[in-house]
């Protein structure tokens, strides 16, 4: 565990890493309320993890509002040191999450190739016939399956068209998953 910074912050100013609750920082409140003891309730484990101990301890203040300057100064480093651990930190979940959904598309009974060209409002249609040919039950509407689809595609949907191929698959348990064809 994480043991006590206090070289570079005055005594006025001194925050317990890993075990303090609200203290202040040069005059402003920061909340540092035992991330130790958070990543521990929530069942961290760098060892199975794509973070490293730091990086999810500064993704756990930062949810909290907490800014890089006064993380950086209750580590004992530079809010630069900082920021670069917070961004390797947010492209790993990038990267983990993409790889979720790249291991489910795999499973997935129900892949549904859309073209570029497609209007939004002919996905719906192409999904439902495709799941009821493979018997999965997918519980969204037209309007709201159209918004999962747009909102995953991102940049790949320009209004109502498909502007970059995509592959939509459906789980077993009717989970809707979106990805990039390239």
């Amino acid at each position: 565990m994480a043991g006590t910074v206090e070289a570079l912050i005055p005594p006025t100013a001194r925050v317990y890493y890993g075990h303090a609750s609200l203290q202040r920082l040069r005059g402003r409140v920061a909340v540092i309320d035992e991330v130790a003891d958070l990543l521990e309730e929530i069942g961290f484990d760098p060892e199975t993890s794509v973070l490293t101990y730091r990086q999810a301890q500064v993704l756990a203040l930062r949810e909290r509002d907490v800014s890089q300057a006064d993380i950086a100064e209750a580590l004992g480093t530079s809010r630069a040191n900082v920021s670069s651990i917070e961004s390797s930190a947010r492209e790993n979940v990038t990267k983990a999450r993409e790889t979720v959904a790249f291991a489910e598309a795999l499973r997935a009974p129900v892949r549904v190739r859309v073209p570029a060209g497609t209007d939004l409002y002919d996905v719906p249609e192409l999904v439902y016939d495709a799941c009821d040919e493979a018997g999965v039950k997918v519980d969204y509407t037209a309007p709201d399956l159209m918004k999962v689809v747009s909102d995953a595609a991102g940049s790949a949907v320009t209004g109502r068209q498909i502007s970059t191929p995509l592959i939509v698959g459906v789980t077993s348990e009717g989970m809707v998953r979106v990805r990039h064809q390239d």
